[in-house]
């Protein structure tokens, strides 16, 4: 049975609009950016092969050079935390070159050591927030000074009580693990020492022999651990569950107050890089992230995949730095 003719009139309405629409639509996707990329994207990375921060390039790179139409490569540029690679970005030129940092670069590097030779809020222009994770307050299953099946709430009344008898161990002075752990005590009166290692399997290691009585990990690390028998988890640092590890109660759950605490990766150009080049692959690099595809590998590799705007991106480097430096302050921390 055929439409009226009005209906058809209305449906041939339909259509055009439709496909206006979406001719409207590509010109809004089509690149204000006419010749650029000219040749490769290069991401660098400040870590090295196989680190987290390397697989999260890695991740971005095909579907990347699918979207611009040129090679990605990632640049392993290593040591000083990964400003050493920071560095290299800040003064890339050649507006082809962007950057994935951990938070700490982008946020602690600059307060700890005023001869960090990269200004984060200068030199670099935010494209994307990638990923988040809390860490999780972890512990050794048999411990003297614990109650047998402590909740969050008298573990961190056992610390009390233990003061600086108890000592926690981070991956370095200055690090997201060292910086958070002093924002914990100050927020729950506990005085656990703090003990440098090289990195956080390390700092597990430690827990495991008894040298450490506590230590805020990686969920992936801390729940491995966890399943084995060997650690316990006491509570996560974000401000509710993570999805990253569900089954665990946060740390506010437990009555801790004004904490709230994640590790993060993120995107972000030198501040030369044009404008209109930065937007575009903002965007593109946010679209990435929300991708059902990349969802996946990011979560993974331990990340609850965020793909933000560049302001939310700025909005995240202002807020955690201006939390970090707090700290920094109050607790009298300094580079070793």
């Amino acid at each position: 049975m055929f439409p009226h003719p009005l209906a058809r009139r209305g449906l041939l309405a339909l259509a055009l609009a439709s496909a206006c629409g979406a001719a409207m639509a590509q010109k809004d996707a089509a690149p204000a950016t006419p010749g650029w990329p000219a040749k490769p994207l290069r991401i660098i990375v400040g870590f090295p092969p196989g680190s987290s921060p390397d697989l999260t390039a890695r991740t971005f790179s095909e579907p990347l050079s699918q979207a611009l139409g040129q090679p990605v490569v990632v640049e392993n540029k290593v040591g000083a935390g990964g400003n050493i690679g920071a560095d290299a970005v800040a003064k890339a030129q050649d507006g082809h070159t962007i950057g994935l940092f951990i938070n700490g670069n982008l946020t602690i590097a600059k307060l700890l050591n005023a001869h960090v030779p990269y200004d984060p809020v200068k030199d670099f222009a935010p494209l994307s927030l990638i990923g988040v994770s809390p860490l999780v307050l972890t512990a050794p299953v048999n411990q003297p000074d614990v109650p047998a099946g402590a909740d969050a709430r008298a573990f961190l009344q056992a610390a009390r009580t233990a003061g600086d008898r108890w000592s926690y161990g981070t991956p370095g002075v200055g690090t997201v693990g060292h910086l958070g752990t002093e924002l914990l005590k100050a927020r729950t009166g506990i005085a656990p020492v703090h003990v440098p290692y090289p990195g956080y399997p390390q700092v597990a290691t430690a827990m495991l022999g008894g040298q450490l009585q506590m230590a805020l990990l990686p969920p992936a690390l801390a729940q491995a651990q966890a399943r084995a028998g060997k650690l316990r988890l006491i509570g996560v640092t974000s401000a509710g569950r993570s999805t990253l590890a569900p089954e665990v109660p946060s740390l506010a759950e437990a009555g801790v107050r004004d904490f709230q605490l994640e590790i993060w990766n993120a995107f972000a150009a030198p501040a030369s890089m044009p404008a209109p080049v930065r937007a575009r692959l903002s965007r593109v690099i946010g679209e990435i992230a929300r991708s059902p595809e990349v969802r996946a590998k990011l979560f993974q590799q331990g990340w609850q995949a965020i793909g933000s705007s560049a302001e939310g991106l700025a909005n995240r480097i202002q807020a955690d730095t201006a939390t970090m430096s707090h700290v920094i302050r109050e607790q009298g921390i300094r580079a070793e």
